[in-house]
């Protein structure tokens, strides 16, 4: 640049291109095409979902039972293997989640490599839980162990997953759209599971020892005048049909993995500003100082654990309670196809109504069936109706709390622009919490069972367990549903404040792309 009498002054930016309609109509087309997502690729992202569902489901409804009838553990050992699998699978969540947001950006991007270098191993230790070893002394050792590793490595593909939705898209919209297939997926994943499970073990049912019940001086209850050696051979196909089952659903975890890592491209956020990596307390600080979050997390966590026990102890209640124990894995089954099939029906609902009153709604819907179910004799018909009303609430647990949680994020960006790259651990705190509410859960209802006196493989149980199930199905779901929802009332971002700062994360985005437009055009000048 020269300088002097009559020499024209230049500034940075008359080195520019000056901007036509024409260059704006690009920009426009391409930040379009950044954000809006194909049917191909939300349908990859949504089976991507499935596994974690599907093995979800065959634990949540089948490992309760098959500790107890197939296995034949003691129910203090069964429930301290379930609860401690699940109180350490929620303390790696947070742990996972950190780390994740450490991570490195790599060619496949910054969550895949979690999700491609977990799934082997996850599927080997899934296969194994499954496995009754031969010697009796190790059964508590093998179930804690394995337990704990399949969840440990399942946390290494959910987390990072779950805040894959942050990536997939910067356009609220499309995100929105995105989680409702996979919810779609992840509902269905739970059919899968059910159906795997319970239509290959259902063909060959753990066999009840007949005989009568007696209560010896210690307060436990004993089976008398049963033939255990009846019933062997029925007890080994049993346990090669959880085998068989457990093989079909390793090779879906595979299959569902590899597509998700086939047809989905993690987008690094435009702009996004690069800030100092914090250590894993003040991660937690950040994220549990935060309110709205906070209150989401806390309503969702008690109804959470209520649709948990209801999961956990409904197959027991079918085949005790009721006396339906060839039926259970088709009543399942029943609870999970309502939820597949009401799915599109809430995604429609909370874009109608918002997102607040799908929670009310849908929360509350199978609350009246629970109570019902335990005020009426034992029907099958009504045992049907019931199965399909819960569905419709399960479909808006699945649902609402992953549509929720990206609008927390959202809010967090827009009250700290100069922090990112946090999402990870959003959600992974999210899933520590309700993954620690179903240790909880699973642990408080087996070991009130042992106190009632549960005998394992008997036709029939005491009175005391039947009104356990039946408070553990109905009595305490009410409750904690009813908890959540009133805490839930205080949950601050409504349908006006989500659109607003929809709108302001656009404006950051545009600005920061601006920027970065101009600066590679001035670089290329210069």
């Amino acid at each position: 640049m020269v300088k002097g009498e009559g020499a024209e002054q230049y500034s940075a930016s008359s080195l520019l291109p000056k901007k036509t309609s024409q260059d704006g109509i690009k920009i426009a087309k391409r930040r379009d095409e950044s954000g809006r997502l194909s049917v191909c690729s939300k349908l990859c992202y949504a089976i991507g979902g499935a596994p974690y569902q599907i093995t979800g489901s065959a634990l949540g409804f089948f490992l309760q039972i098959y500790l107890l009838d197939v296995a034949q553990l003691d129910t203090f050992y069964a429930s301290i293997i379930l609860f401690v699998g699940r109180a350490w699978d929620a303390v790696t969540d947070p742990t996972v989640g950190f780390l994740v947001s450490r991570s490195r950006w790599t060619r496949c991007g910054r969550m895949m490599p979690w999700i491609l270098i977990s799934t082997p191993f996850a599927v080997l230790t899934y296969f194994l839980i499954w496995y009754v070893p031969p010697v009796e002394q190790w059964k508590v050792l093998w179930y804690l162990i394995f337990y704990c590793l399949f969840q440990s490595l399942q946390t290494c593909f959910h987390v990072p997953y779950s805040a894959l939705t942050m990536f997939i898209s910067m356009d609220q919209k499309e995100r929105d759209s995105a989680t409702a297939y996979r919810m779609t997926a992840e509902v269905l994943g739970s059919v899968v599971g059910t159906a795997i499970q319970g239509q290959i073990v259902g063909g060959a049912i753990t066999p009840c020892l007949p005989g009568d019940l007696e209560v010896l001086d210690n307060g436990n209850t004993t089976l008398l005048g049963s033939d255990v050696s009846i019933s062997h051979i029925s007890l080994d196909e049993t346990k090669r049909a959880y085998l068989i089952a457990s093989a079909v659903i390793c090779v879906m975890y595979v299959l569902c993995a590899a597509v998700l890592f086939l047809g989905v491209r993690e987008q690094e956020e435009c702009g996004r500003l690069k800030t100092e990596p914090m250590s894993f307390f003040e991660g937690m600080r950040m994220v549990m100082g935060y309110g709205p979050y906070v209150k989401l997390v806390m309503g969702f966590l008690f109804t959470s654990l209520a649709f948990m026990l209801l999961e956990g102890n409904f197959a027991l209640f079918i085949s005790y309670t009721m006396g339906f124990r060839n039926d259970f894995q088709n009543i399942l089954l029943v609870i999970m196809l309502s939820g597949t099939l009401s799915i599109p029906f809430w995604q429609w609902f909370l874009t109608r109504f918002g997102k607040k009153t799908a929670v009310y709604i849908g929360i509350t819907w199978a609350v009246p069936f629970m109570i019902l179910i335990v005020c009426i004799e034992s029907s099958l018909i009504v045992a049907y109706v019931v199965s399909v009303a819960a569905g419709v609430s399960v479909a808006a647990a699945f649902l609402l709390p992953w549509s929720m949680l990206p609008d927390v994020v959202d809010d967090f960006k827009v009250k700290n622009p100069d922090s990112s790259g946090h999402e990870a651990i959003f959600y992974s705190f999210y899933v520590f919490f309700t993954k620690f509410a179903s240790g909880i859960s699973l642990g408080i209802s087996t070991l009130s069972l042992d106190f009632a006196g549960y005998v394992t493989r008997s036709c029939s149980q005491p009175d005391a367990v039947n009104l356990t199930l039946k408070v553990l199905v109905s009595a305490a779901p009410v409750v904690l549903i009813f908890l959540g929802l009133l805490i839930f009332k205080t949950y601050p971002i409504d349908e006006e404040r989500r659109q607003g700062n929809r709108k302001l994360l656009q404006a950051m985005r545009d600005s920061n792309q601006d920027s970065d437009t101009e600066s590679t055009e001035l670089g290329s000048v210069v």
